[in-house]
């Protein structure tokens, strides 16, 4: 079976950064709003989604992460049952974050960050003197 999941979207707030209770593990909670490809009546239709980071990856979150900013999240679906002070059955399904990615340049940004098992430094722009270089004008096209 395979669960799988890759979103991008605006953060709708600022992320919630806590620690659990018993052993102080990071965990960040945050919502995407991601745009549908259609619109109904020339208006923009979204979904808003939950999110929730544990251990370094929710640490990234909260230091880096803000309100507005565009996000990639790559994960997988976790459904969560429980019951609420009134004796009520809750379910509660959201993304569980394995990488978060900056979508869009930060301002003053050489280029988008990364974060996730494995690689949790900062992206840095080749250097020139190596012969590579940022396009910063692709257009998009192959070039073959």
């Amino acid at each position: 079976m395979l669960n799988n999941v890759s979103l991008m979207g605006r953060l709708t707030r600022d992320p919630e950064l806590r620690h659990t209770q018993n052993q102080n593990v990071p965990v960040a909670s945050f919502t995407l709003a991601c745009n549908r490809d259609y619109s109904t009546n020339g208006q923009n239709e979204a979904d808003f989604i939950d999110i929730v980071a544990w251990k370094k990856t929710a640490e990234f979150v909260g230091k880096h992460f803000r309100k507005g900013q565009l996000v990639a999240v790559q994960g997988r679906i976790q459904s969560r049952k429980w019951q609420d002070t009134d004796g009520k059955n809750r379910v509660a399904i959201e993304v569980v974050a394995e990488k978060v990615h900056f979508a869009e340049k930060k301002a003053g940004s050489a280029a988008p960050q990364t974060t996730g098992p494995g690689n949790m430094s900062a992206y840095t722009a080749p250097d020139p003197s190596s012969g590579f270089v940022d396009i910063e004008d692709d257009d998009g096209e192959l070039p073959f």
